[in-house]
């Protein structure tokens, strides 16, 4: 009975102390096997402690020391969890900012593509339009045609750079009577001279001489 009511250790105090910060610091998760091993020191001075031993202190220094190891190791466990959980974090926001860039990169490139692809269409239309004009110049301006072999008045009046109708074949043959005796019967080489600045009653009347022949 003088011994249950025995005054508890000095060391006890310090000893549950350091007990109750390792295990509220994640000691158990991060450094398992020597927390656990202080427990078992310190639960030998706790059973010496209830059963009056005398040499429950030594287990309270020797689990008061060792605790105090045990901080400092989880100390710079903790430090360097952090050091590797900031490098970690550099790392993914460099691999954020590199995909970024990339895509930044994608998107300028695809912007330029489709101003070259928009140039390109522009040009092509403005080609397009210019021979289109370069070809009603070129139509507007024939004043003569050189015959092939082969070819008839209807044919060449049919020519779209002619009059792109065969009816009017009449005009050129009235044009070039001083070279066509028959209207039947040209000669390559034969440079006919074209009619430009005719009356609408000649071309009806060329139509009309054309359906009659």
């Amino acid at each position: 009975m003088a011994a249950c009511s025995a005054p508890a250790p000095t060391l006890r105090a310090k000893a549950v102390s350091v007990m109750t910060q390792l295990s509220s610091n994640d000691a158990p998760t991060l450094l398992p096997q020597e927390y656990w091993s202080l427990l078992n020191i310190f639960e030998h001075g706790e059973l010496n402690f209830q059963q009056g031993e005398s040499n429950a202190d030594d287990f309270y220094l020797f689990a008061l020391q060792k605790g105090t190891l045990l901080q400092e190791s989880l100390l710079r466990l903790k430090e360097k969890k952090a050091q590797e959980d900031k490098k970690r974090a550099a790392e993914l926001a460099a691999r954020v900012e590199e995909e970024r860039m990339l895509r930044e990169v994608m998107e300028a490139e695809r912007r330029q593509a489709e101003q070259e692809r928009l140039k390109k269409e522009e040009a092509k239309k403005s080609r397009t339009a210019k021979e289109t004009t370069e070809q009603k110049e070129n139509v507007s301006h024939t004043v003569t045609y050189t015959v092939h072999r082969g070819e008839t008045l209807p044919q060449i009046a049919a020519r779209a750079e002619i009059y792109n109708t065969a009816s009017l074949w009449p005009l050129i043959y009235r044009a070039n009577r001083d070279q066509i005796r028959d209207p039947k019967q040209l000669w390559p080489g034969q440079v006919l001279k074209i009619p430009r600045n005719f009356t609408r009653e000649e071309a009806l009347e060329a139509k009309r001489y054309s359906g009659k022949r």
